[in-house]
C-alpha cells in the first residue's frame, strides 16, 4: 500500500575561490532533507486542523466540543492544538470502533490494558468502558489533559478507575515498569513525524515479552515513507496479523505477539 509521501553565504577558505562539488552536494542533500521535514510537519498540521472532517457517523461536533458515541456512552473529549498528543487522530477512532465491534474476538473484560501514547485518552476510555483495568501513558506534559478526559468520561461508568502515568518511549522502562504484565498493549497513531521510532519499537518490545501472553494492538494511518519502513521493522520484530483496514483513512490495524 502506498503511503503519503540561513540567508548568508558561508565564508570560503582563503586558498579556495569556489566551493567544492562535495560541499555543494552536501548542502543540497541537507536542504532536501530539511524541505522534506517541513513538508511532513505541514502534512501533520493540516491534518490536525482538518480533523473535523470526520469519517464515521459515531463522531459528531457541537459548540466546539468533540464528542463520540461508543459502548452506549457519549464521550466528550477536551483537545488542544498545542501539540499532536492533545488531538484525536484516525487510528484511535478506528481501533476504538474495532474493539467495540469485535468484543468476542478481543474481550477486554477484567483484562489489564496499557496504552502507550494515549494522547487525549479516547482509546483508553473506550477500553475502560469495555471492562478493562487501564493504565494510559504519555509524556508528562500531556498527563493533565489526559487525566481530565479519563475522569470525565469513566466516573461511575467503568468497572475499574483508569490510571494515567508518565512514559517517555525508551526511557526508564526497567525502572518504572520492571515487570510488565499486561494482557493487552494498545497503540494508536504513534508512528508519525518524529525522531523516536527506535525508542517506540523498543518500548513495544519491552511490554510484549516472550512468555507473558501479551497482545499488542496497533492502529496507524499511513502518511509517510517512514511509516512503511517502521511497519516492516514491526513485522520482523513480532508475530503479526493484519486485523482490519480502513481504506478511506488509509488506516491499518495490526495484532502482534512476541516471538518466542
Amino acid at each position: 500500500m502506498e503511503g503519503l509521501l540561513s540567508d548568508s553565504q558561508p565564508l570560503l577558505p582563503k586558498h579556495s575561490a569556489t566551493r567544492s562539488k562535495d560541499e555543494m552536494n552536501h548542502d543540497e542533500t541537507r536542504q532536501s532533507k530539511e524541505e522534506t521535514t517541513d513538508q511532513d510537519q505541514d502534512t501533520m498540521t493540516r491534518e490536525g486542523l482538518d480533523r473535523r472532517n470526520v469519517w464515521e457517523p459515531s463522531v459528531y461536533y457541537a459548540l466546539g466540543k468533540e464528542s463520540f458515541y461508543f459502548v452506549g456512552q457519549e464521550i466528550n473529549i477536551r483537545e488542544s492544538t498545542d501539540s499532536y498528543g492533545a488531538l484525536i487522530w484516525p487510528g484511535a477512532i478506528a481501533l476504538s470502533q474495532f474493539l467495540e465491534n469485535n468484543q468476542q474476538q478481543m474481550n477486554l473484560m477484567d483484562k489489564a490494558v496499557l496504552e502507550i501514547g494515549a494522547g487525549t485518552g479516547l482509546l483508553s476510555i473506550v477500553a475502560s468502558l469495555l471492562g478493562a483495568w487501564v493504565t494510559a501513558t504519555d509524556l508528562p506534559d500531556i498527563l493533565s489533559n489526559l487525566s481530565f478526559n479519563l475522569r470525565r468520561n469513566t466516573k461511575g461508568r467503568s468497572r475499574y478507575i483508569p490510571q494515567a502515568a508518565a512514559l517517555s518511549w525508551g526511557q526508564g522502562l526497567e525502572r518504572d515498569f520492571p515487570f510488565p504484565s499486561y494482557d493487552y498493549v494498545l497503540a494508536a497513531d504513534v508512528v508519525y513525524h518524529h525522531d523516536f521510532l527506535e525508542e517506540l519499537l523498543n518500548t513495544m518490545l519491552h511490554f510484549c515479552r516472550p512468555g507473558r501472553g501479551t497482545t499488542l494492538l496497533w492502529a496507524n494511518k499511513v502518511r509517510f515513507q517512514s511509516d512503511l519502513s517502521f511497519t516492516e521493522r514491526f513485522k520482523s520484530s513480532f508475530n503479526t496479523t493484519l486485523l482490519a483496514e480502513v481504506p478511506q483513512e488509509n488506516v491499518w490495524i495490526y495484532k502482534a505477539t512476541a516471538k518466542e
